[in-house]
């Protein structure tokens, strides 16, 4: 009974309180964590760490929805294969497929637009504004006016901080609306595809191995900002210079070993460490579960209509990879629960933190909110089941296309400053790229499929859940199949001009008028579903102007809370700039099995097959076997395992570890990431590039939601791996004399 006890009080320390190396935190934090920084081995100061404009920070930048990292002072950057997966689709063709063959620039003159929607952002302020965003909110507004006068400040302070246009601005909320923090980043627009490994090094294991490990992915590719000639971001032109950069990470040919601290940077996505137990709960039973059908629909069709043309599989390879990774993790995450009860370590939490707050009378104000908040909750996740199958029902490309265009027209009959957000000046050039990007990623066959598929799912929905609008305009009735409702939409695609990129642009600039009078099938669809969309959108802003309320006073007694344990508390992911901390190491995988933290080329060459995803290229297997790895073998002949972190309070036996004599491909560590970091640089002690974060483990996805020190691993690509590679397989002697290399 005492250890059951302990256990339980172990999973409850852990996750209320930092323990071991869990944290996704704000460069600002790390002053305050010097003792940690110190005893991982980590050399640079928390307070050159906190500094954006010294070296490591100012070298690591944003994709947009991955990381990346300057290696070179010429605008060099290097990321995952999958993050420039885009950029490597919109150079291929089924006749010339960069995706399959690879791709490397000799000269910079040879490098390859990566498309019109591709950026590149560099933070370079990052500013308290949360007294300017909420501190003067009047009481009692209901929940869309707050949502309102929240967005209203949002974009006045955006609008000044992008009084010089090539910077790119954002207020976020962090700790979910108890603090607004304004970023500022520089934008290139003009991003360059150098050098990419072929599929079957970049991808190689595809979804069969994707969240597994050991691991054996090559998951790189270099591309390069350019700027114009005066030195500023410039859109693309024969004419523009590579980016000078401030900074750029060296890169350590020697790498890691087990054991040895490591630093992470980049833009982690979004976790949910601070929910409720029921939102668990509701994630778990419904909402997880219902994704998971749809996306495995879609990834269906979509094979099974790639299988047969190669101009679709081209196309849409880049959003198959996408599903895919999104499924597995979602599937992850649903064995997660399985395994680990973290409803009941939160319902656990929150009853912690009720006992806290019931021990004192002054406390009581957060018992209200903690109410007044699941109340809303509740209300949230009625609204996500209500509308969830309508949004799956608009689930095509040429009516997402006519949302957008005259959702667009509506906007701007509106002065600048009270459009919404994504629909005003600073947003069009990004509109007008992603109507661009369509010509390499659209085809109407599978757009058809698709949308056909997913209206018959939303079709066998209760009346309840259907929107009379949707169905009037296309004439559907319940329970009508795939096949009824795709022979009713396959003649609007021959009747819509929105498939050519000329017939999408030259919507831009229309009024309203223009588009209730057109006879494009998909705008009049766009037309007539309009009121219910934005009816939809107020019912959205007004939950979530009520969360903005609510949830914040929760987390200030959270933070209280920790406070009180003398613990700082970081907060939930939201693609903005963090750094994380941790140990290279393996990991207990399950009961017997331990798996160890490097992988290696001649493990890949074992795992090879005659067939993808698991194809060794036969030039990287000749270099190999012909013993070319001179400044890139590991050979660790004494390896010691350091001890798992449960092992700190129960003894545990030592694990025997074999030696390692290879290149090394991917290796792990115990570093708190999540999607988003994909690309982020990985550094050792002293800031210098020793590989790439791509991946977790399975036994990790759960991590988005609570962090389990003992199996949390994240998976990166070996610098040495990626160097080897360009030395002795691919050729790429130009840009690693280009790198700055530690040996």
């Amino acid at each position: 009974m005492k250890a059951i006890y302990l256990l339980s009080a172990v999973a409850l320390g852990a996750s209320l309180c930092v323990s071991a190396d869990e944290g996704q935190w704000q460069p600002h934090q790390l002053a305050e964590l010097q003792a940690e920084l110190t005893a991982k081995g980590i050399a640079i100061p928390g307070k050159q760490l906190a500094d954006l404009s010294q070296y490591p920070m100012s070298a690591i930048v944003s994709m947009g929805y991955c990381s990346a990292s300057f290696v070179s002072p010429n605008g060099l950057v290097v990321t995952n294969h999958h993050c420039a997966y885009n950029a490597i689709q919109n150079n291929s063709s089924k006749e010339n497929n960069l995706i399959e063959k690879g791709f490397l620039a000799k000269t910079m003159a040879e490098e390859l637009s990566a498309g019109p929607q591709e950026r590149l952002y560099i933070t370079e302020a990052v500013t308290d504004v949360t007294a300017q965003v909420s501190g003067s909110l009047a009481a009692g507004l209901s929940g869309e006016a707050r949502y309102n006068a929240i967005e209203a400040n949002r974009k006045a302070l955006i609008k000044s901080c992008e009084a010089d246009p090539n910077y790119r601005c954002s207020v976020v909320s962090f700790h979910h609306g108890l603090e607004y923090f304004q970023i500022k980043q520089l934008m290139l627009q003009d991003v360059r595809l150098v050098y990419a490994p072929s599929d079957a090094v970049g991808g190689f294991g595809g979804d069969i191995d994707n969240f597994e490990y050991p691991r054996h992915s090559g998951d790189y590719t270099f591309i390069r900002a350019y700027v114009g000639k005066d030195g500023k971001p410039a859109p693309y032109s024969v004419d523009n210079v590579p980016y000078q950069s401030k900074h750029f990470l060296k890169v350590s040919a020697s790498g890691v070993r087990q054991g040895d601290g490591i630093l992470l940077a980049g833009y982690p996505g979004s976790t949910s460490r601070y929910r409720l137990a029921d939102e668990i709960a509701f994630a778990a039973n419904w909402q997880y579960p219902a994704q998971v059908k749809t996306y495995q629909q879609i990834i269906d069709t979509i094979d099974r209509l790639s299988a047969s043309d190669a101009d679709i599989q081209v196309k849409y390879a880049s959003t198959v990879k996408s599903l895919n990774n999104r499924m597995k993790k979602l599937r992850g995450l649903l064995d997660g629960f399985k395994v680990t009860d973290i409803h009941a370590i939160k319902q656990q939490q929150e009853q912690a933190l009720t006992g806290w707050i019931n021990a004192d009378k002054a406390r009581s104000q957060y018992q209200q909110s903690i109410t007044a908040l699941q109340q809303v909750i509740d209300a949230d996740q009625a609204f996500t089941q209500q509308t969830y199958y309508f949004e799956t029902a608009k689930r095509s490309d040429l009516l997402q296309t006519a949302i957008l265009l005259y959702r667009l027209a509506q906007e701007s009959q509106k002065p600048d400053a009270e459009r919404e957000m994504g629909f005003q000046q600073r947003d069009l050039s990004m509109i007008e790229g992603r109507l661009a990007r369509m010509e390499k990623s659209f085809h109407p066959t599978m757009d058809l499929a698709i949308w056909s598929e997913q209206l018959a799912e939303y079709l066998a929905q209760p009346d309840s859940v259907r929107v009379t609008e949707l169905d009037t305009v296309l004439g559907l009735n319940a329970g009508m199949s795939q096949a009824e409702v795709s022979a009713k939409l396959i003649t609007l695609y021959s009747q819509s001009k929105l498939g050519s990129i000329a017939g999408r642009t030259s919507w831009l600039g229309k009024a309203p008028a223009d588009f209730v009078q057109s006879d494009d099938p998909f705008i009049r669809i766009a037309v007539a579903i309009y009121d219910k969309n934005k009816a939809l959108q107020q019912q959205e802003k007004e939950l979530n102007g009520q969360l903005s309320a609510v949830r914040p006073a929760y987390m200030q007694a959270l933070i209280a809370y920790n406070k009180t344990q003398g613990k700082p508390v970081y907060p939930d992911a939201n693609s903005t700039l963090r750094i994380s901390y941790g140990s290279v190491d393996g990991y207990p995988a399950q009961d017997g099995v331990y798996k160890t933290p490097f992988t290696s080329v001649q493990g890949l060459i074992a795992k090879r097959k005659a067939a993808a995803p698991f194809i060794v290229p036969e030039n990287l297997v000749t270099a190999y076997q012909a013993g070319n790895t001179e400044g890139y073998f590991y050979a660790d002949l004494a390896a010691k395992q350091s001890q798992p972190w449960l092992c700190r309070i129960f003894s545990c036996p030592q694990p025997e570890i074999k030696a390692f004599n290879s290149v090394p491909v991917n290796f792990l560590t115990s570093a708190d990431t999540t999607g988003g970091n994909s690309g982020s640089a990985v550094m050792n002690g002293k800031g210098e590039l020793v590989g790439l974060n791509f991946d977790s483990t399975y036994e990790s996805i759960t991590k988005d939601w609570y962090f389990n020190p003992e199996i949390t691993r994240a998976i990166h690509v070996d610098i040495r791996y990626v160097l080897w590679l360009m030395q002795y397989v691919d050729g790429a002697q130009n840009l690693l004399d280009e790198m700055q290399i530690v040996r």
